[in-house]
Parts: structure tokens; sequence; C-alpha cells
């Protein structure tokens, strides 16, 4: 059975299918563009173990897949941020249940700085000093003469809520420039010597990983599989699939095997944390 090619728009947007005339389940996956590249790997091994199961993953953001999840397009939601009370009473008004939400990895949000950026830390007050504007410029940091240009995610994402609700606390600088992926952060800060940004630790190919200190008398960290693991690195988080109800059968199956020790040994395979 033939796995079609997987298309990407902006490396944020997977389909995956396989032919749907040999497949008797579906299962559609939407949200979390922090979560696409784990989803599409999921999926992927998982129908070639399972050709008589045809799953779709789409990104488009955290809010985006919970929106689906609420108004019955969406059998999963991906989100890296936890839900909203108001999405809950939603999901109950459509489901009679409070949802269900399952806690399926681990990850670290990176801050993206340019490769020729002298800083190489900051602490979280530095970080959220910077996202709000009182911090303006890199020599007020130990860098070099040279404003910050801001890059953050838009509004619909997990990421960005997460980032303004336990990193930076307040709203963010009207200068921060909303992009519509984590990719398009990266590409942008690669770009740009004084650019700053943030996201999944998946996505940091071309730029630098800044060490985070929790205060300035802390060590600083780095986002790996031991700092994330023993919560050292101080922006660690889960990431989370929501359902309307219960799972059951071939949606509970496939849970099951991402929960499993194979379905989690993959999130180390493409840049996540698996929750043990």
């Amino acid at each position: 059975m033939k796995l079609t090619k997987i298309k990407t728009v902006l490396g944020l947007v997977a389909i995956m299918t396989i032919g749907l005339s040999f497949t008797t389940d579906k299962i559609t996956v939407k949200g979390s563009d922090t979560m696409v590249i784990l989803a599409q790997k999921w999926a992927e091994v998982y129908m070639s173990k399972h050709p008589e199961t045809a799953i779709q993953v789409t990104g488009g953001g955290s809010g985006v897949g919970i929106s689906a999840l609420i108004n019955g397009s969406t059998d999963i939601a991906n989100s890296s941020r936890p839900i909203k009370p108001s999405e809950v009473e939603k999901i109950k008004a459509r489901y009679g249940t409070l949802g269900v939400e399952i806690p399926c990895a681990k990850d670290g949000i990176s801050i993206y700085l340019n490769k020729a950026n002298g800083v190489s830390e900051l602490t979280l007050k530095q970080i959220a000093d910077i996202y709000t504007g009182k911090i303006t410029n890199w020599n007020q940091v130990g860098g070099v003469d040279g404003k910050i240009k801001l890059y953050g995610r838009e509004s619909s994402s997990g990421t960005y809520v997460y980032f303004k609700d336990y990193v930076i606390k307040k709203d963010y600088s009207p200068a921060c420039q909303s992009l519509p992926g984590t990719a398009a952060i990266v590409n942008a800060v690669k770009k740009d010597k004084f650019g700053i940004g943030y996201g999944g630790a998946a996505y940091d190919s071309g730029v630098k990983d800044c060490k985070v200190k929790k205060d300035a008398d802390s060590p600083a960290y780095l986002p790996t599989a031991e700092t994330i693991k023993n919560k050292t690195y101080p922006i660690t988080r889960y990431l989370y699939m929501y359902l309307g109800s219960r799972p059951t059968g071939a949606t509970k199956k496939y849970i099951d095997w991402i929960l499993s020790a194979e379905g989690q040994k993959i999130c180390t395979q493409v840049g996540y944390f698996p929750l043990k």
C-alpha cells in the first residue's frame, strides 16, 4: 500500500493520507504548529504498521485545533498550551463532557538568536523585558549596539499564549512582528543579526539557542533532553492532545500507541522529549 508524499506549506501544515480504498478507519488531527513535525512522524509510522487506518494531520495553531474540536471537524486537537476554561465550556455545550486532556510529550521553548549575536544567555526577566519593549537594544544585555528586532507567533498559536502567560506575563510589545509559524520565526532570525524569536526546540536549525537563567543568580541552561527531563531548563512545557470525549476504536488504539514506549521513542527522534 502506497503512502502519498507528505505535502508541506511553509513547513507548517502537513497532510498525510494512504490509499483510502483500502482503509476502514480515518482519524483527523489538527492544531499546534509546534507539534506538526512530531504528529507527522507518529502518523507516518503508525500508518505503515496499520494500513487499515488513514490519519490526516494539519497544523494551523493550537487555537485553530481546539476550535475544530469544538465544531466537530477534527477527532484530535493538538495543543502546545493547556486548554482555556472558556474552551472547556464550549466542549461541554457540544459534547456534554468536559473533554479529555492527554499529555503526550514534553517540549522546551527555545529562545532563538542569530548565530552572529554575541549574547549567549538571558534571564527570564530579561526575556520578558525584551518582549514587552522595556529592553530595546542588545547593549542593554551585554551585546553590541543594535536595536532588538522581535519576532513572535500569531495569537491563535499555543506557543504565543504560553509564552505570554508564563514568560513575559504582560502584553507583547507592539514592535513584535507576528509570523505564521515557528519555521517562519527561525527563518527571520536566521537572516536578521539583531533578531530574537521563540519556539519549539525541534525547529532550531540555522539559529543559535540562547541559554536561559531562572534569575540572575541561577545557572544558565540550554533546552536539552536532560534539562527538560529534570526541569532545570526554565521554559519547559507539556504538549497535549484534546478530545471531546473518551477515545474508542481506532482513535483509542492510536493514542495508546503514541503513549507506548514505541510511540514515545519517536519524540526523541524528531527533537521532542518523551513524558518519562
